[in-house]
């Protein structure tokens, strides 16, 4: 379903044939934290199996994140990034606003996402640190992109 809306001079959209590929695998592998050297095949599969945001100005995307859901009970949300020159203008909050009111992400019993530094935009959301993280469990390959797969396993046990 297209979803989009137009906000203080941007465009937010679900159009995946809006999304321009080389920026989001700039951003991604090179900018982000969380998937520095991801190939840009692993990132097509990501973008075909994801609900896709994008944020644009003109013709020109300045913003993205992505849902992994089965759009009935679950989401995780993921990749959020705006670009340097766009960022303190509100659009990362647009963005999440924009994610939540998406029709066909309604009624979901989880949300989850994970972050090292933006716990501040998430809260103003509801998000919460994990109310049983007791429950909660991972398998963490770290380094998985880094390619030297011999070592993701070992990487995920020395940074544990």
């Amino acid at each position: 379903m297209l979803f989009k809306e137009n906000i203080n001079g941007y465009l937010y959209s679900t159009d995946k044939d809006k999304l321009q590929f080389d920026v989001i695998h700039n951003y991604l592998s090179k900018e982000s934290y969380w998937a520095k050297g991801i190939s840009s095949d692993i990132l097509m599969r990501v973008i075909e199996n994801s609900e896709c945001f994008g944020i644009y100005k003109g013709s020109e995307q300045v913003g993205f994140a992505r849902v992994v859901t089965d759009k009935a009970t679950f989401g995780y949300l993921g990749d959020v990034f705006v670009l340097e020159p766009h960022r303190g203008k509100g659009l990362s909050k647009n963005l999440m606003a924009f994610i939540l009111r998406h029709p066909e992400l309604q009624g979901f019993r989880r949300w989850m996402l994970l972050t090292r530094d933006a716990q501040g935009l998430y809260s103003q959301f509801g998000f919460i640190k994990f109310h049983a993280p007791d429950r909660c469990m991972e398998l963490w390959y770290p380094n998985v992109y880094s390619g030297n797969p011999d070592k993701k396993g070992i990487a995920a046990k020395e940074n544990n």
